[in-house]
């Protein structure tokens, strides 16, 4: 049972979202002026966002809600959502009694937050509840590929520095998934699957983006980045692993700490067994 509930009759709904890595701390009232709460935190009554309502049963089903409103609204920016700052983020909900407002007053759920999404000068942000975190799936699995990420504690592969790791400027840009550095003379595909950043332009310092594809120069990423890139603006890229055995074998020369059953068969085929 909860020490203490709020009264229906004067109860306002806050939000706390914490980011992580030291980011801000957004806060949030349903209630239609800013509350100063007993710590002298103070959460904003801004218009332009929308929480769905919040529902949670006794079972284990992750509950979930919705956050969504508009860019420049509560603290919420365009460039801080580009970036992912807040996901992953902490979220607390709770009411509290707006003649004397208390932080945490009636706790209602605290959770995380999931992708946050940009649609037009909106975003969204999906958050669940701590329970969802019982869902994870723990352990190794059986697969074709490799179950290791390219240079993790497993992999060993080290990635740091030339010729793995490589930096230079674009000289061509296509769109903003696609673009080239005709100084590039790596063999095609080398950094397919890897990852490119910018670190100047009006990207730098935005998350890196897995490449799709890479040949004579020309990169093509996944998706696309927030700002259309220019000519000239500085990169840095890491070369990648399909998880083949090709790969691991011819590619990087890492068998020995691959984490694969390459010749495992597919579905269909070890369903077929015993048919007529």
């Amino acid at each position: 049972m909860k020490a203490t509930v709020a009264s229906y009759q004067n109860a306002a709904w806050c939000v706390r979202i914490t980011c992580k890595n030291g980011g801000p701390v957004i806060r949030l009232t349903s209630y239609p002026v800013n509350l100063t709460m007993s710590n002298a935190t103070v959460y904003l009554t801004d218009s332009g966002y929308d929480i769905t309502s919040y529902v949670a049963d006794d079972g284990m089903a992750p509950s979930a809600l919705d956050l969504e409103g508009i860019m420049q609204i509560g603290g919420v920016t365009r460039e801080q959502v580009a970036v992912g700052i807040f996901d992953g983020a902490r979220v607390n909900i709770f009411k509290c009694n707006v003649s004397s407002p208390v932080e945490d007053y009636d706790p209602i759920m605290a959770g995380f937050f999931g992708k946050a999404t940009v649609v037009d000068e909106r975003y969204r942000i999906e958050a669940m509840s701590l329970v969802d975190a019982f869902n994870e799936v723990i352990g190794q699995t059986y697969s074709p590929l490799c179950g290791h990420t390219f240079g993790d504690a497993r992999c060993k592969k080290a990635l740091a520095g030339a010729p793995i790791t490589v930096t230079g400027t674009l000289t061509s840009v296509t769109s903003g998934s696609s673009f080239g550095d005709s100084a590039r003379a790596e063999a095609a595909d080398y950094f397919g699957a890897g990852t490119f950043r910018f670190t100047s332009g009006a990207n730098a310092n935005l998350p890196a983006l897995e490449v799709k594809s890479f040949s004579a120069g020309a990169i093509v990423t996944h998706e696309t980045f927030y700002y259309l890139p220019a000519i000239g603006d500085a990169y840095e890229m890491v070369a990648g692993c399909r998880k083949r055995r090709v790969d691991c074998r011819d590619k990087w020369n890492n068998v020995v700490n691959a984490l694969a059953f390459w010749d495992m068969p597919v579905s269909g085929v070890y369903i077929s067994r015993g048919e007529n």
